[in-house]
């Protein structure tokens, strides 16, 4: 099987479909023209096709004509709430929906996974479960996916899992790169709501009034990160949203806040719950105000398998040459839902340039209304993906 040639023959096809989905972005967990797309494009495909039942999910199933493992490919397939700012003629046509973080790519490649994989049913040692997933920024569409069998579709549960997730700045177009153990963060959000009285804003004496305790509170939460936590275990709190008031001279009876808390171990994972929630609390009593404060855990963190993590790097190489890989220094701070599947099964993450410059550190990042993708990189994501389900196959 010589998956590079035979993606390249279908490069066309893939951009293609990377293209339609890019115009006809989706959020969430109902993705009605997404699906009938990746529905369209896997016709006539030997998949045994699953549809989800509370999301838009597609879980097509390979059967190889040998037996072997079970081995889960995935491909995210939401958009982002986002208006897109680039001048392609085939920019998004869904106003204030773009896919920014690449899962339109995401989806072809994993089309392009099982097309080739399909043209070599007979020779596959085992079976292949194509994870064809939506809701990912922020809807849990892992989660919902898993609750309904995907990780058991193939009869059993899958030996192994890959995911693969373009950036269209800091990594060079072309280059895979991942490492082992933790790769992206636990995500959790911190909701505070501060409670006072209030009033006219020329008479505060007269008030409690909830912005300022609310600013001290974000204001602590910073010193609390840098004052408590390993700096070799770090935390991040951001807050993304405040909101408080009505008009300039009136002072409100409440104000709210929101953060993400961005973690790695459980052990700041329970401490920043904790002692976050009481921080809140204590400054806003000591000012005499109240604050109702709920820490919701999120997504666990993104812990690749040692062993699978070198399988996918080794693999690369072997497949792209040695320029083609380089291993992650750091793993970083966002987050993933796919760490849900590898709580479940071994497996690795992993990210694939596909920036449109020449200097990753020209680009727009992920999420930027800007954010552009080379989808020249289609064919070779393609190939990897199914070349790891291969190999990881054929070793038992």
């Amino acid at each position: 099987m010589d998956f590079r040639e035979e993606a390249a023959a279908i490069e066309g096809e893939l951009i293609a479909l990377r293209r339609e989905l890019h115009q006809i972005p989706e959020i969430g967990l109902d993705l009605p023209k997404t699906q009938a797309a990746v529905l369209a494009a896997l016709e006539g495909l030997p998949l045994e096709i699953t549809l989800g039942e509370s999301s838009t999910a597609v879980t097509a199933v390979l059967r190889g004509g040998k037996p072997g493992p079970a081995v889960l490919l995935r491909g995210d397939m939401d958009a982002l709430p986002v208006t897109e700012e680039n001048p392609a003629e085939w920019v998004s046509k869904h106003v204030g929906t773009m896919h920014a973080c690449g899962h339109d790519l995401h989806t072809a490649g994993l089309v392009g996974a099982a097309k080739l994989l399909s043209a070599h049913q007979a020779e596959l040692a085992g079976d292949v479960v194509f994870m064809f997933q939506p809701g990912e920024e922020g809807w849990d569409g892992a989660g919902h996916m898993i609750a309904e069998g995907v990780l058991e579709a193939a009869g059993r549960k899958v030996d192994a899992a890959y995911g693969l997730h373009v950036i269209s700045d800091t990594v060079p177009r072309g280059v895979f790169t991942t490492k082992p153990g933790p790769m992206m963060a636990a995500s959790s959000g911190l909701f505070v709501n501060v409670i006072g009285k209030g009033g006219h804003g020329s008479r505060p004496n007269t008030t409690l009034d909830p912005i300022p305790v609310a600013a001290e509170i974000i204001t602590a939460l910073q010193a609390l990160v840098t004052r408590r936590f390993n700096v070799w275990d770090p935390i991040v709190i951001t807050v993304g949203t405040f909101n408080a008031g009505t008009r300039h001279n009136i002072i409100p009876d409440n104000a709210k806040f929101a953060a993400t808390v961005r973690t790695f171990s459980e052990e700041a994972l329970a401490q920043v719950e904790k002692e976050s929630v009481k921080l809140a609390e204590d400054i806003a009593t000591a000012h005499g105000l109240t604050a109702d404060v709920r820490f919701e855990r999120e997504y666990p963190a993104t812990v690749n398998d040692a062993d699978e993590a070198a399988f996918v790097a080794e693999t690369a190489k072997d497949l792209f040459g040695e320029d083609r890989y380089v291993e992650m220094p750091d793993p970083v701070m966002g987050s993933e839902d796919f760490s849900r599947v590898l709580e479940a099964v071994p497996g690795s993450y992993m990210f694939y340039g596909a920036t449109v410059k020449e200097d990753p550190a020209d680009a727009a990042s992920n999420h930027s209304p800007r954010a552009a993708f080379d989808d020249s990189v289609l064919a070779d994501g393609a190939a990897l993906l199914a070349e790891l389900a291969v190999r990881r196959m054929n070793r038992g």
